[in-house]
């Protein structure tokens, strides 16, 4: 059985000569897999006798929710519109801020490696920071309400395309870039006319998915005291209203469907 797994096939080529095959790395990852995952379970005192016993629990609170309080509908239209304005807004000055640093970012744009290479810090850090972490900082820097839950979604907005561009950046054709710069024009110039018409197109379908994934994210931020509906969700499901969260969340499932709709039809059309 060992030789049949670990032991390296012969394979004959057509001049007779006889090579062995390189060995599976698949029993050995499988390994390290099994093992990870028993000494995580170990780690975190997972117990699947929990799930087993309570999984029901879920539906419970599901069929409570159902049906909807249609009557608190009236009372979540400002909060919403808080949302979408915080997504809308944090989403559109990220998108634009990260033109510039992923300029910075850029190693055949920018020719001081030390600035290149602190822009992409700047951005791998702003990307292991969670948005509900930045929004609860921002919260205790701008006070509760929409700007803090502004202010995260810029930063998440700032280091996710800032990421992407800066990546499409070092990947475009610079022969028009270096045209640009021969014949007198300055970087930035070069980098307006050349790079930019380049890169456009993947630019702004990523700034509309971006925009889209910040509706979702703009709805928990109210956990944070960063306003939006998230806080009247937060404050139902403390008073177990579930009849109202049911309703908070079927009002955010059709408005971050129907903002996807409209994004993904936009986004073919720039593909």
């Amino acid at each position: 059985m060992y030789d049949k797994i670990f032991r390296p096939k012969k394979m004959v080529l057509p001049n007779g000569k006889i090579v062995l095959e390189k060995r599976s790395k698949t029993p050995l990852i499988l390994l390290v897999l099994i093992i990870s995952i028993y000494y995580s379970i170990q780690l975190t005192n997972f117990e699947i006798s929990i799930i087993k016993d309570r999984w029901n629990e879920f539906f419970v609170i599901v069929w409570e929710m159902l049906p909807p309080n249609w009557q608190y509908t009236s009372k979540l239209w400002e909060a919403l519109l808080d949302t979408i304005k915080m997504s809308l807004l944090g989403s559109g000055i990220g998108a634009l801020a990260a033109i510039p640093v992923a300029m910075l970012a850029s190693v055949n744009i920018m020719t001081n490696k030390v600035i290149a290479i602190a822009s992409k810090v700047l951005l791998s850090l702003l990307r292991t920071l969670p948005t509900l972490v930045s929004a609860l900082i921002a919260t205790f820097i701008f006070g509760l309400g929409t700007t803090a839950g502004t202010v995260a979604i810029f930063l998440f907005t700032l280091a996710y395309v800032g990421k992407l561009l800066y990546e499409q950046i070092e990947n475009v054709d610079m022969d028009a870039f270096e045209a640009m710069e021969a014949i007198g024009m300055t970087r930035i110039q070069a980098f307006r006319y050349a790079v930019i018409p380049q890169i456009l197109p993947n630019y702004l379908s990523t700034s509309l998915f971006c925009f889209e994934g910040n509706v979702r994210y703009a709805a928990i931020l109210g956990y944070v005291g960063a306003g939006g509906i998230g806080l009247i969700l937060n404050e139902n499901l403390g008073w177990r209203d579930y009849s109202s969260v049911g309703m908070i969340l079927l009002l955010l499932v059709v408005t971050v469907f129907l903002i996807e709709t409209v994004s993904e039809h936009f986004r073919k059309k720039l593909m």
